[in-house]
């Protein structure tokens, strides 16, 4: 039986299907009952957790020989992460009462970065979650794809405003249902490395998302530059309280301290292209 947490989302829904394709007992995870009903209807069972109750969430990974972990994206986090710390203590003590086998780590790309950035709280869940007696990996994931989803309203009408600068620089990014079945490939596998980073074949800049867009749709797209000091307000305009982290992430990724090991020479390569991804964005809208 492996656990597998996230299942209402890309990542952890890709991680069950393609366990119970590869023929495992899979244990969904679920806040909520009603949305694990998919989940008994092809074979799997359902557990209710959530990360805040420790009891419940050992309770569902109670028996389990594996565990897919991880925790809800956190995009406007309060200063000096308490939810993310909060949320980090819950999910290893559970994993600490329940002890399973093999445990799957979904962190990212800059887990390691030193310099204060959004994806600093993947870095706290790693240091947590190092010193279990399971087997571990974790599995650091480039900038998923699947964010150009945010791009289409603006793809419709020619222009996609990119905080992804200069627009011709190409970072390290990843379909999220190719980050799904690496996890799962990970979890059965009989061993598997402490760390492994994952990106497509081939990197991806704003212009090649927008050239994917006007594939795509059928007319030209174009990427262009926000002003980084516009990034603020812009951010605050849309609700956030503390765009900060957000801003330093994205400027890592912009200046180059956010990569992987080596340029990404050393990390595996997923299959999936932006072409396609854009395609399914498009079809699904």
């Amino acid at each position: 039986m492996i656990a597998v947490m996230g299942v209402t989302g890309k990542v952890g829904g890709a991680v069950a299907r393609q366990l119970l394709v590869a023929g495992a007992s899979v244990r969904a995870i679920v806040r909520h009952r009603a949305k694990g009903k998919i989940w008994t209807e092809t074979g799997g069972e359902i557990a209710v957790a959530t990360l805040d109750d420790a009891a419940s969430l050992a309770a569902a990974f109670a028996g389990a020989e594996g565990v897919f972990a991880m925790l809800p994206p956190q995009f406007d986090p309060a200063p000096g992460f308490p939810g993310a710390r909060a949320m980090i203590a819950t999910l290893r003590d559970a994993l600490t009462v329940a002890g399973p086998e093999r445990l799957v780590v979904l962190s990212t790309i800059g887990a390691e970065a030193s310099r204060p950035n959004l994806l600093n709280q993947l870095g706290l869940l790693e240091t947590a979650l190092r010193d279990l007696p399971c087997r571990s990996t974790f599995l650091r994931a480039a900038w998923f794809m699947d964010n150009a989803a945010g791009d289409l309203a603006d793809a419709r009408q020619g222009v996609i405003r990119s905080h992804l600068q200069p627009t011709d620089r190409a970072i390290p990014m990843v379909a999220a249902a190719d980050v799904g079945r690496c996890a799962a490939d990970l979890l059965l596998a009989d061993d598997a490395p402490d760390v492994v980073e994952l990106e497509a074949a081939e990197r991806v800049s704003p212009d090649r998302i927008a050239a994917a867009y006007a594939r795509t749709l059928g007319h030209d797209v174009r990427a262009t530059a926000v002003p980084r000091d516009q990034w603020e307000a812009e951010f605050r305009a849309v609700g956030m309280t503390n765009p900060l982290p957000r801003m330093q992430m994205i400027d890592g990724f912009n200046q180059g301290w956010i990569d992987f090991a080596d340029h990404g020479a050393g990390a595996r390569k997923a299959p999936t292209t932006i072409d396609q991804v854009i395609a399914d964005i498009v079809a699904q809208a």
